[in-house]
């Protein structure tokens, strides 16, 4: 094998080499396993540190340069006072060598640095082993459909490489031996699928620990401040993803309901746990048909659930648990670190609280002292120019729809009289912004208020009926609680951007740059609009039958195929079934396919096999006439007899002209063939 890696004496090793004779193959194959090697490497460079990046990076493409220029691999000296150097900055970088994080680094750096200690075949497959083995880490990182795709090309180039390596003499091209690969590849899909969907289901998630994967995004936090909205709906993540029982309630009637707001500290609202934890049966009275919704909610890092608003009950979550208070809040026992799914039931017709007392009511009336004195002494005289509290809600909100208040992303920074800076001289808000101000003001009159933050939307994915909500649908509006209504839903930002309500945050906000130009071609009838329900159509479908493929899933799918109860125990008896089933439906092509050998041949390799058992085996070069000759001289003269007539008969008919039948030439063979003792 050393020559694979060492230029031969007196060779030309420069670039007018390189010109003249293309690579040879124990170039070719080197250099087509360095591009598996950076295909499994291409995942990790976003988790990586950037020094392990250029390290990764600089490695290949010195093996690659000594590969191409015919050079001599570093000596060994020098590769261990390297490597040295390497893990001490892991050490430095992460102050251990354990862990997760730290042994994925490792492993990167031992795969670069052993290809350039390569020098026997050995080595080769180490190298290969390692990538399989770093190519499974890689989905610690991303379990996407694009990061699949990436691996299943790594695993086809590592296996052609492999293949490359075994071969002797005439090799195949590169398109063949990439064919192979395939179809190594296209074999064992079956086989995974199977073992995919029926073997018995651990909990926890398709990769890592638990609480490793799709964790440490977020979503809506429990205060509010101006601009976290505004800058939560910059981001067009998908927050959740619905399916309606029947048809989805208007656009007007989409808030999802999240988080209660009812303490506000002069510039940041924030939340506050009801003393009583679980609502009363008679609180929530729905005047109007329940809406049941499947949810699949992305993983957060936080415990806040979302439904329609209002939800008639907590949704069942037996791996984390659930909570729903007076607020009708949604929370489960644990944070929400992978992608969940639940059902809920919710009314958006509803009285609610209609009988709290004014001592229940107190904190939703609470000011801070001492602040936004003109937004006090506005409030002041809208309630005593009107009489009821109907009236005094509608003003203020003539008085958001008619002055020339502005919805925008950009607001003006706010300084201590946040209220009345807003109120009286920016006049240009988010969502936060006109529900905040708006409930001062309720507060302010004697009106009880808070507010409620959530998601306001969504769109149906016309490809699999899902509604898609986004973090960009994410919004705050208010409540006001009135005598013998309850509680009621304003939204103020309806009154100044009644498109954000029946439309999206698109359409309420001006289009700027590139994205204003490409403007319309994002109408729900446009071919991009359908090129992204179909990706993001795809994209569910991953999540569901694989990424969220857990036990109750299984479940679901063994109850379709009427195995309602099975344990453990005899899903793997299922499991063993089905293997040597799905095996034998991938080796029936394979065996159609096979060479299929005469009824004639058949028996002349009988008559070797019979000759080979008493010692006279026949040679692989040669042919009836000569094994026959040479058989004259080794058997006796009763015994040759019938071997001689065999094999004439055999020849004339393989090779010659017989006019006699197939049958009639088969019956004869048979009949010399038991003749030869």
């Amino acid at each position: 094998m050393s020559k694979l890696f060492v230029a031969k004496p007196g060779t030309t090793t420069g670039p007018a080499k390189w010109k003249k004779f293309p690579l040879s193959r124990d170039k070719a194959d080197i250099l087509l396993l360095l591009s598996g090697c950076m295909l499994v490497l291409l995942p990790h460079i976003y988790a990586l540190p950037w020094w392990v990046n250029m390290a990764c990076a600089g490695l290949v493409l010195c093996r690659a340069w000594l590969t191409l220029t015919g050079r001599r691999l570093p000596p060994s000296w020098a590769l261990i006072g390297f490597s040295l150097l390497l893990m001490s900055g892991v050490f430095l970088t992460y102050r251990t060598f354990l862990g997760r994080e730290a042994g994925i680094t490792m492993l990167a750096l031992l795969l670069s640095c052993k290809l350039l200690e390569m020098h026997a075949k050995r080595d080769l497959f180490v190298v290969i082993y390692l990538s399989f083995f770093l190519l499974l880490t890689s989905f610690f990182h991303s379990q996407t459909i694009a990061s699949a795709m990436l691996a299943m090309m790594a695993v086809v180039i590592l296996l052609t490489a492999q293949l490359s390596f075994h071969f002797t003499g005439v090799i195949p091209s590169i398109g063949q031996r990439l064919k192979m690969g395939l179809g190594i590849v296209g074999l064992a899909i079956p086989l995974t699928v199977v073992a995919f969907y029926i073997f018995p289901r651990i909990q926890g998630p398709l990769w890592g620990l638990p609480g490793d994967a799709n964790s440490g995004r977020s979503g809506l936090s429990d205060s509010m401040s101006p601009g976290n909205i505004s800058k939560l709906a910059l981001s067009e993540e998908i927050a959740f993803r619905v399916k309606f029982s029947e048809q989805a309630p208007a656009k007007a009637q989409l808030y999802w309901r999240g988080i209660v707001l009812n303490r506000f500290d002069g510039r940041s609202w924030l939340h506050e746990e009801s003393k009583r934890s679980r609502p009363l049966k008679d609180e929530l009275l729905g005047s109007g048909p329940a809406v049941h919704q499947q949810i699949i909610l992305e993983a957060t890092g936080q415990r806040w659930l979302f439904a329609l608003d209002v939800a008639g009950s907590a949704p069942v979550l037996p791996e984390l648990g659930s909570t729903f208070n007076r607020q009708r809040e949604m929370k489960s026992a644990l944070p929400v670190n992978s992608r969940i799914r639940y059902s809920a039931v919710s009314y958006t017709q509803y009285s609610l609280q209609a009988g709290l007392a004014p001592e229940a009511l107190r904190s939703s009336l609470e000011l801070p002292p001492g602040l936004n004195p003109l937004s006090l002494r506005y409030a002041a005289e809208v309630r005593q120019r009107n009489n009821s509290n109907d009236e005094r809600i509608k003003e203020v909100l003539q008085l958001f729809r008619q002055e020339n208040f502005i919805y925008t992303l950009e607001p003006a920074l706010l300084g201590t009289n946040s209220i009345d800076e807003f109120l009286f001289t920016t006049r240009a808000g988010f969502c936060e912004h006109y529900a905040s101000t708006f409930v001062v003001l309720m507060r302010a009159m004697g009106i009880p208020a808070r507010v409620v933050t959530g998601y306001q939307g969504g769109a149906i994915n016309r490809v699999d009926g899902y509604m898609e909500v986004r973090q960009s649908d994410a919004h705050a509006w208010s409540e006001v609680w009135l005598t013998g209504r309850g509680w009621v839903r304003i939204d103020p930002t309806a009154a100044v951007a009644p498109e954000r309500i029946m439309r999206n945050l698109g359409a309420s906000l001006p289009q700027r740059g590139f994205s204003g130009m490409l403007n319309f071609t994002l109408d729900d009838h446009s071919w991009l609009q359908s090129v992204r329900m179909n990706w993001n159509a795809i994209n569910n479908s991953w999540n569901l039958w694989v990424l969220n493929y857990n036990q109750d899933r299984q479940r679901d799918v063994m109850r379709s195929l009427g195995l309602s109860t099975l344990d453990w125990f005899q899903l793997s008896l299922i499991f063993l079934l089905f293997t040597p089933a799905t095996m034998t439906l991938i080796a029936l092509p394979l065996l159609r396919n096979r060479r299929q050998i005469s009824a004639l041949d058949r028996l002349y390799l009988l008559l070797c096999q019979k000759l080979a058992k008493q010692g006279f085996p026949r040679a692989g070069h040669e042919g009836p006439h000569a094994f026959g000759q040479r058989l004259q001289t080794l058997l006796s003269e009763g015994d040759y007899a019938p071997v001689n007539k065999f094999l004439t008969l055999y020849a004339m008919t393989k090779y010659g002209k017989n006019t006699a039948s197939q049958s009639s030439v088969i019956a004869r063979l048979k009949t010399l063939l038991a003749q030869c003792r």
